[in-house]
C-alpha cells in the first residue's frame, strides 16, 4: 500500500514556500520570540502577512480578500500558533512549519463550514418565481456539493502528504528511501503494520523514538517477538508506519489499511 502511494508522491512536484526576507532569517526571529522578545510578534506577523494571503490563496484556489474571508483570520491564528510551536531540532525550517499548521487549521475550518452546510435544507437554495421556472435544480446542487468535497478530499490527501514529507526529513527518510525498504509481501506488511501501531501506542517507546530519532529496536522486539534483524532491515519502513498511526493522518491511515487492522482483517 504504502510502496503505491510513495510511487505517486515521487511523481509530484514539490511546493516551497517564499515569503520576503526582511530583518533576517524567521528562524532567528521566532527564537527571539521565544525567548521573551513579545514585541517582536506582531512585526514578524506584519512582515509575513503577504505570505499568509498566498498560502491561504493557494489553499482555496482563489483569491482570499483579507477584510472579508475568515480564512484570512483562521491563516492568521495558526502562524501565531506556528511562532510558539516551532522548534528548530534537525535543521527544520520555520515556514514550512508554518505553511503545516496553517494548512491543517484551514482543513479543519472546512470541515466545519462543510458540516454547517449539510445541515442546510436544499430548499434554501430556491429562488422560486411565480410559475417556478427559477428553482435551482436540487440534483445540481447536489452533484456540486459532492464535486467539491472530492476535490477537497482531494487536497486534504496531498497536504497530509506533504506533512508526513516534513516530518521524515526530521529522521533523514525520503520518499526514495521508502519505495526502496517497503516490504513486497501482504503479510510481511501486515507484520510490520502491526509493529508500527504498537510502536506509535507506547508512549515510552515513541518518545525514544521522537527524541532520539532512532527505534527502540531491543523494546520492540521483545514487544513483537520479532528478530533484532527484521526491525533494522525495516527501520525506515517502521519509522514511517508509526509516525502515521501516532499522527493526525486519517486518509493516509486508511490508505495503508490502519481502520481494517483495528477490525482485525488483514491489511
Amino acid at each position: 500500500m504504502l510502496l503505491v502511494l510513495f510511487k505517486k508522491w515521487l511523481h509530484l512536484t514539490g511546493r516551497e514556500s517564499r515569503a520576503p526576507n526582511e530583518g533576517g532569517a524567521p528562524e532567528r526571529l521566532v527564537e527571539q520570540i521565544q525567548n521573551g522578545n513579545d514585541e517582536l510578534r506582531n512585526e514578524l506577523i506584519r512582515q509575513y502577512r503577504p505570505y499568509l494571503l498566498k498560502t491561504t490563496s493557494r489553499f482555496f484556489r482563489r483569491y482570499i480578500d483579507p477584510q472579508r474571508d475568515d480564512a484570512y483570520s483562521v491563516a492568521l491564528a495558526a502562524f501565531d500558533e506556528a511562532i510558539t510551536g516551532f522548534s528548530a531540532e534537525g535543521g527544520r525550517l520555520f515556514l514550512g512549519f508554518a505553511e503545516t499548521v496553517i494548512n491543517r487549521r484551514l482543513i479543519d475550518y472546512v470541515r466545519q463550514e462543510n458540516r454547517h452546510a449539510a445541515t442546510i435544507p436544499y430548499s434554501a437554495f430556491d429562488t422560486d418565481s411565480e410559475d417556478n421556472a427559477g428553482s435551482i435544480n436540487r440534483i445540481d446542487v447536489a452533484q456540486s456539493i459532492d464535486a467539491y468535497q472530492l476535490e477537497r478530499t482531494s487536497d486534504e490527501r496531498k497536504l497530509e502528504i506533504a506533512a508526513l514529507t516534513e516530518e521524515l526529513a526530521l529522521f533523514g527518510i525520503t520518499f526514495h528511501d521508502l519505495v526502496t525498504t517497503s516490504p513486497r509481501h501482504q503479510d510481511s506488511r501486515a507484520v510490520l503494520l502491526r509493529m508500527g501501531r504498537r510502536l506509535a501506542s507506547e508512549e515510552t517507546m515513541f518518545n525514544f523514538l521522537r527524541d532520539k530519532r532512532q527505534l527502540p529496536i531491543k523494546e520492540l522486539c521483545e514487544a513483537e517477538g520479532v528478530s533484532r534483524k527484521t526491525v533494522e532491515r525495516h527501520r525506515k519502513y517502521l519509522i514511517a508506519v508509526s509516525l502515521i498511526a501516532y499522527g493526525t493522518y486519517p486518509f493516509l491511515q486508511e490508505y495503508i489499511g490502519m481502520d481494517r487492522e483495528e477490525r482485525g482483517a488483514t491489511p
